[in-house]
């Protein structure tokens, strides 16, 4: 009997360990209009892992209509960051209540591509759509990194002549870090603070008022979107979900 009980223990405490590994990975699964996390935004409505380790994970979204472009590639993201954990069997990842659900699942399964899911209706693949929202991170995290150091005094033309050596280490630095390197843009100590997305090339003193100016109109953007998103979804399911910000 007590030999029963700690098998049946460990299995207990392998499984929450695994989940909690599986949770940890889809913290790298971000909504592309947010460039936020699908695990803090409360997008995953539930993540169950065996003992032999299958995974079904469940998402939702703040609207049936969210757009299928950016549900599909959470439900992708969300689906290829759990299949490389080496302790996971299978993987089960669906999109719930959803107008285009039963296409993005099915694909998503088959590892068919946008294009394939929606045939006939879909003529490109998601990458570049990618990119876009990459970049609209990139911006607004510019400013995010920027805006302290305007409050302490310095002026936006002196900005460009700056590197990310003279930024003070913070998270917002290292989001834009990763933000720059996932564009293959320069994130070495001596690269220009300000740089242009599309190319990398530095930022003049001149151009620095408009570019910064874009970068708070792109960081508000973000951030008003979020905050509409967080309150539909609230809306729409009164439960926490797994891996939300102050959940349990």
């Amino acid at each position: 009997m007590t030999a029963t009980g700690a098998v049946g223990w460990g299995r207990n405490q392998t499984t929450a360990t695994e989940r909690s590994r599986v949770l940890a990975a889809l913290d790298h699964v971000r909504d592309p209009e947010l460039d936020e996390p699908i695990t803090t935004l409360g997008f995953v409505a539930s993540c169950h892992v065996s003992a032999a380790g299958d995974v079904a994970v469940r998402l939702r979204l703040p609207t049936y209509f969210c757009a299928a472009n950016f549900a599909f590639l959470m439900v992708a993201d969300a689906y290829d960051v759990i299949a490389a954990l080496p302790e996971v069997r299978s993987v089960d990842v669906v999109l719930l209540d959803h107008f285009a659900g039963a296409q993005i699942n099915a694909g998503v399964a088959a590892r068919a591509g946008f294009v394939a899911s929606f045939d006939g209706e879909a003529a490109d693949e998601l990458d570049e759509l990618r990119k876009t929202f990459v970049t609209k991170a990139m911006l607004a995290g510019t400013d995010q990194v920027c805006r302290p150091l305007i409050a302490s005094g310095i002026k936006p033309a002196e900005l460009a002549g700056l590197t990310l050596a003279d930024v003070p280490p913070s998270s917002e630095l290292d989001r834009l870090l990763r933000r720059r390197a996932e564009l293959g843009l320069r994130t070495d100590a001596a690269a220009p603070l300000l740089v242009d997305p599309g190319n990398g090339t530095a930022i003049t003193g001149a151009g620095a008022p408009k570019y910064l100016g874009m970068a708070r109109l792109t960081r508000t953007g973000i951030e008003a979107n979020t905050g509409i998103c967080r309150g539909m979804l609230k809306h729409r399911y009164a439960e926490t979900g797994a891996g939300e910000e102050g959940s349990g």
